[in-house]
């Protein structure tokens, strides 16, 4: 009797080794972002843990203080100014981050992208663990904190650029779209994996909220060194003829509309990522963790927002008018949000998922496929350099709107968290008069005008 294979192993070898490298890139560079996203989660948990409510706690029987209102809380956040010293914070990151990210595409074009990325990944780790062990160290200094935050935002830019450089020279432009915005998915999962991460320890120690995270992506930083394979081909291209076509990209094919409008896209969505946490302990009246674990239903609306924008910009060919759309659907939304967002849990979880899915959409596919397109556009015959160089462009020019928006909630929100919204509003809205050139391009190749190109 003639034996046949097992159902499972004619399966797997029925993709070519081709097929099974760029599924192994895919979720290689997955989980390196993941990690990355983790990593820089814990400080919105760990703030109403920073600064809390005393008066609702209940204090040692040994512990001999005679101040009531800030005994419990972490100096020197235990002043009135706390929101501020939080903006500092945050800003310490991400201005670096964004300063950082317009010179990481020039690294990220002359040094191999898996050393490069397992560098930032260990370093990222070495200096996250750091902020956690001020808890251990009982260190008090608003500036050692926000050194740490600065070299971790330098840390952190050595990933966008070179995890999508990696995914875009394994994958074609077909649909492009959907299966970036599958992947980028690993934005929204490395939030929700890095708040319940860090709500676990929050209340009994939060340095270990930072500890654990730093450990995880430095452990990716060693995959990385041992088995990431950058590029599927080599690709050659001089110096002079790379900015010629740099500069041809940022002036004809959408590079500066797309990079303004991902500034404030982003402005709204790290806005969200930084205070979300503090504004629903605030405004719910809920504990530490119990506010960071319903923050992550934002990230979860935020997963499917990536995926219904890539699955519909693949399908019309309109990568610009999809942004807007979601952009215009998102202002209505977030005013809703601040007015019943709060009203009962099941109007919180569908308020935050809806929420999550128009903010973060347009920030997921500018960040991926738009960038992937332009970077592989006809003009630069299959440079890697490009590649690189676009996404760094693109995301630099976003991160100073993600590093603007948690520095204007930590200056707006002591005047009423109102006015908080009113600014992310206005963002959104800004954000959708920079696509109106290339909505009404893609309005005309539509109407057979003008050329149409998909995916």
């Amino acid at each position: 009797m003639k034996s046949t294979l097992a159902p499972g192993i004619r399966f797997t070898t029925s993709f070519s080794r081709d097929s099974w490298y760029r599924g192994f890139i895919l979720f290689l560079t997955f989980l390196f972002y993941t990690a990355y996203h983790l990593s820089r989660k814990p400080i919105s948990i760990v703030k109403s843990e920073l600064h809390r409510n005393c008066s609702t706690v209940i204090r040692p029987a040994d512990f001999n203080i005679t101040d009531n209102a800030t005994w419990c809380d972490w100096a020197p956040f235990d002043q009135d100014n706390y929101k501020t010293l939080f903006g500092v914070l945050d800003n310490s990151f991400l201005v670096a981050y964004a300063i950082g990210m317009f010179f990481s595409g020039m690294f990220g074009e002359r040094l191999p992208l898996r050393y490069y990325l397992s560098f930032g990944m260990l370093g990222s780790g070495l200096f996250t663990c750091l902020f956690g062990l001020g808890f251990y160290w009982n260190i008090h200094s608003l500036g050692y904190y926000a050194f740490i935050q600065v070299m971790n935002g330098l840390m952190q830019t050595t990933g966008w650029p070179a995890v999508v450089a990696c995914v875009g020279n394994w994958f074609g432009k077909g649909k492009r779209g959907f299966i970036m915005g599958v992947w980028n998915s690993h934005t929204s999962v490395g939030n929700i994996l890095g708040s319940l991460i860090a709500g676990a320890f929050v209340s009994s120690a939060w340095g270990m909220s930072f500890i654990v995270p730093g450990l995880i992506i430095a452990s990716t930083g060693i995959l990385c060194f041992f088995f990431l394979v950058e590029s599927q081909f080599p690709f050659i291209i001089d110096t002079y003829t790379h900015k010629v076509l740099m500069v041809f990209l940022c002036l004809t094919q959408g590079v500066v509309e797309f990079s303004l409008c991902l500034l404030f896209a982003k402005l709204v969505s790290y806005t969200f990522l930084y205070w979300l946490p503090l504004y629903i302990s605030n405004v719910a009246h809920f504990e530490a963790k119990q506010a960071g674990d319903m923050s992550t239903l934002f990230d979860v609306g935020g997963i499917v927002g990536g995926i219904a924008a890539g699955l519909v910009s693949d399908y019309t060919g309109g990568r610009a008018t999809t942004c807007c759309v979601m952009l215009i659907a998102a202002a209505p939304m977030l005013f809703l949000y601040n007015s019943i967002g709060q009203r009962n849990i099941g109007t919180t979880v569908g308020m935050l998922l809806l929420c999550g899915g128009l903010v973060n959409g347009p920030y997921a596919l500018i960040t991926t496929a738009v960038s992937a397109d332009l970077g592989t556009h006809e003009s630069l015959r299959g440079n890697s350099r490009a590649l690189s160089t676009v996404t760094a462009i693109i995301d630099g020019t976003g991160s100073i709107g993600a590093a603007v928006g948690p520095l204007l909630a930590g200056v707006i929100s002591p005047t009423g968290w109102n006015n908080v919204f009113y600014m992310l509003i206005s963002a959104d809205v800004l954000a959708c008069l920079f696509l109106s050139r290339l909505v009404f391009k893609e309005a005309q190749g539509w109407c057979g005008r003008g050329p149409r190109a998909r995916g």
